[in-house]
């Protein structure tokens, strides 16, 4: 069936169409037929009742450049649409959040990937804290005095924002190091969030695997590999990705967060796995699409489009 199909996303001229997700989420659609409509979080709006969206028709082609076909710019209603990806990446703060509420309105009639209502209440760092015997210490707060009496329980530890993304202010602080109070002072500076501190992992140094889920199904990992001295994996601060393949430590901590995953409609979700240690659930705006499907050859994307139009259907009937 040919779909009307919007793409909330940050601007589509700077990505990079070899890494890109949102892009080949795109390229798939397309190649069902589908139509494609794209804006910015900008361009959304709400106005008596409707929920509007300024943005250009779209198409897609692998060519470097000149990826992005895009038609006049042109206000339209997202009701009238049967998908609306929610693809914009964090940091996950109050005009993130602003669009989950929008989103919501035309919610489940035009489906949202992912729901916006759970991807509000399941933010990356906060939905581990449902499976505590699957994640390593974790401790989130903004106190001093608290975060030093986690570090003295637990020896070298990871420092990070609750909210960031991509390796973003990232700290491996060893038992010793004297700089917590100076980073905690640095973060209390720029907002009055919490802050997230993990018992450190040795196992990061031999790769932090991004395993996709789609549906709450485990359908294959990579392996992010960090630079030299680096403790971050992030492909956006230099991992490098591997293929690696499923362990049962990865699939026992999929079967046990999946179902929940599938029943608050996250279709595409990115854990991610130091050793046997959960650390992220990320529902936001997961990447590591086209590095699987080169590692694997198998097409991932069209599992996710395959559980899309599957739950239209199951809507219309």
């Amino acid at each position: 069936m040919s779909m009307k199909i919007a793409i909330q996303m940050d601007p589509i001229g700077a990505i990079d169409i070899a890494a890109d997700s949102t892009f080949r989420i795109a390229e798939e659609a397309q190649a069902r037929g589908h139509t494609l409509f794209y804006y910015t979080p900008d361009k959304l709006a709400y106005r008596e009742g409707k929920v509007l969206a300024r943005g250009q028709s779209l198409k897609v082609q692998r060519e470097v450049g000149h990826h992005a076909i895009l038609g006049d710019m042109e206000e339209v209603d997202l009701s009238t649409f049967d998908v609306v990806w929610l693809r914009q990446d964090p940091p996950f703060d109050m005009g993130y959040i602003t669009t989950t509420h929008i989103l919501e309105m035309i919610h489940p009639k035009t489906l949202v990937v992912n729901d916006p209502f759970w991807v509000r209440n399941y933010p990356e760092k906060l939905l581990v804290l449902s499976f505590p015997d699957l994640t390593p210490p974790t401790m989130i707060a903004r106190d001093l005095e608290t975060l030093k009496s986690f570090r003295a329980d637990h020896g070298d530890v990871i420092l990070k924002p609750l909210y960031g993304n991509g390796g973003a202010g990232v700290f491996k602080l060893r038992q010793d190091d004297g700089n917590l109070a100076s980073l905690h002072e640095l973060f209390a500076g720029i907002n009055r969030e919490p802050l997230i501190m993990q018992k450190f992992l040795p196992a990061v140094s031999a790769g932090d695997k991004r395993v996709i889920l789609v549906d709450g199904e485990p359908v294959g990992a990579i392996n992010r590999v960090p630079a030299a001295g680096e403790t971050r994996s992030n492909m956006h601060v230099g991992g490098r990705p591997e293929k690696v393949d499923l362990t049962d430590r990865d699939r026992e901590i999929c079967a046990k967060i999946g179902p929940l995953l599938r029943e608050k409609g996250q279709i595409f979700v990115g854990i991610d796995v130091i050793g046997e240690w959960l650390t992220e659930i990320n529902v936001t705006s997961p990447t590591g699409l086209q590095e699987l499907e080169r590692f694997d050859g198998i097409n991932v994307t069209g599992k996710i489009w395959d559980a899309i139009e599957r739950r239209r259907v199951e809507q219309k009937s």
